[in-house]
C-alpha cells in the first residue's frame, strides 16, 4: 500500500497540505480520484448519509456532482491534533433548475498511518443564493491559497 503524504502525526504545516490536497481533489468532481484518498473501509457521515467503503464513496459522490452542478469549493483548517483534522468549508452549486446554493460545513476526519482518512462526519446547512451572489469561482487560485475564506 503505497503512502498518501502528508502523514500523521500532523503539524500545522502538514494538516493544511493535507486539507488543500483535499480541496483540490474535490474540484476536480471526480469521485474515483478523491476516493483514493479514504482507506478501502473508510466510514461517513454526510448529512443524514452514513457509508461505508470506496464504492460506496464513488456512488455517493457521482450522485452528488450529477445534482450540484459547477461545484466549486473552498476548505480551511480548523484544528488538528495527531491523526485527526478539523476542517469547515464553503461551496456553491447550482442545481438543474439554474438555483444557486452556498453549502456551509465543519468535518472531522481521522487518518491512519499511512495517511489514509479512515472516518469522515460532516455535518452541512444550505443556503439560497442569487448567481451574482457567488463568490466561489472554479479552484482556488494560487494567490489564495493559505488564506482563510470568509464567512460571509
Amino acid at each position: 500500500m503505497a503512502d498518501r503524504s502528508p502523514l500523521p502525526p500532523f503539524t500545522r504545516e502538514t494538516a493544511a497540505r493535507k486539507v488543500q490536497a483535499a480541496e483540490d481533489a474535490w474540484n476536480t468532481r471526480d469521485p474515483h480520484k478523491v476516493a483514493l484518498a479514504y482507506s478501502e473501509d473508510s466510514v461517513w457521515r454526510n448529512r443524514d448519509s452514513f457509508l461505508t467503503g470506496r464504492a460506496e464513496i464513488v456512488a455517493f459522490l457521482t450522485t452528488k456532482w450529477e445534482r450540484e452542478l459547477d461545484y466549486a469549493l473552498r476548505k480551511d483548517l480548523w484544528a488538528f491534533d495527531g491523526n485527526r483534522i478539523a476542517v469547515r468549508f464553503q461551496y456553491e452549486s447550482h442545481d438543474a433548475d439554474g438555483q444557486w446554493w452556498r453549502s456551509y460545513g465543519n468535518e472531522l476526519w481521522e487518518f491512519d498511518e499511512h495517511g489514509l482518512m479512515t472516518r469522515r462526519e460532516a455535518g452541512i446547512n444550505d443556503v439560497r443564493i442569487e448567481e451574482s451572489e457567488r463568490r466561489i469561482h472554479g479552484p482556488r487560485p494560487e494567490t489564495e491559497r493559505g488564506l482563510s475564506f470568509p464567512l460571509q
